[in-house]
């Protein structure tokens, strides 16, 4: 690895940040890589402890590199993802207004009976066949989603073959006359993610992540799906976009009562 030489005088932690993300963005520390040891920064730049510490808070706070407990500071992979939630949120939508490439692959499909809180959330009688599709979502090649949906299969007929085509949700449910729907329940948590989302997002099994609960239904207010979505925590952050709901709010005449 290329770092620059830098004089053995000592350094404010400001110096040693500007001279670190500098190595980040000529290259001299690239994606993915580990930055060099506490020890080692500060006999790079004759600093103290506490100037190193908050030059990498500082970088970290940035979005340039992230820390995973027990392991070390990286270079993030790529920028931060700003994913907005909304009444029509679309995941390849969302990721081309920022500039990143969408895709995403089927990793897992099957028949199954309704659970619970499937069957509750799609208004649907207990044990009644929907269909559970698992997929992984990426931006530019990096994993930053995994989605368990579920589908009432007497609305879908014959769907999980649609999935096989590649295609997003948005153009599987128009296959089927669905042209367009809205998310009409939300709810988000946080939590450690299991040993297999782990894997499949490639992350640290001890870095949180974030959960999206959704049900979504077609223009009636019919659900037509409802899911879990899995976020990698170190590589999203979620907002919420309110600026649909204000607009139904001014357009609606208020009536005193």
């Amino acid at each position: 690895m290329t770092t620059r030489t830098i004089p053995r005088i000592s350094h404010g932690w400001h110096e040693v940040q500007d001279a670190l993300a500098a190595d980040i963005r000529a290259g001299s520390l690239g994606p993915g890589m580990r930055l060099p040891t506490e020890p080692a920064l500060m006999a790079r730049f004759g600093a103290g402890r506490h100037s190193i510490r908050r030059a990498v808070a500082a970088l970290e706070a940035s979005g340039l590199v992230r820390t995973r407990q027990g392991s070390g500071t990286y270079v993030r992979e790529a920028p931060l993802l700003d994913y907005r939630l909304s009444e029509r949120t679309r995941f390849s939508r969302n990721l081309l207004e920022q500039g990143r490439e969408p895709s995403g692959a089927a990793v897992g499909a099957m028949e199954m009976a309704a659970p619970p809180s499937v069957a509750e959330a799609l208004r649907l009688p207990l044990g009644e066949p929907v269909f559970w599709v698992r997929r992984l979502g990426l931006a530019d090649g990096v994993p930053v989603n995994l989605s368990d949906a579920h589908y009432p299969a007497r609305r879908f007929p014959g769907m999980l073959g649609a999935w096989e085509t590649g295609e997003g949700a948005s153009a599987v449910l128009a296959a089927y006359g669905v042209a367009d729907y809205r998310r009409i329940a939300s709810t988000v948590l946080a939590r450690l993610p299991s040993p297999e989302e782990a894997r499949l997002l490639d992350q640290p099994a001890a870095q949180p992540v974030l959960v999206v609960r959704k049900v979504d239904a077609d223009l009636s207010g019919i659900p037509i799906a409802c899911s879990e979505t899995v976020w990698a925590g170190e590589r999203v952050q979620l907002s919420v976009d309110h600026a649909a709901a204000h607009e139904r709010r001014e357009e609606t005449p208020h009536v005193d009562r």
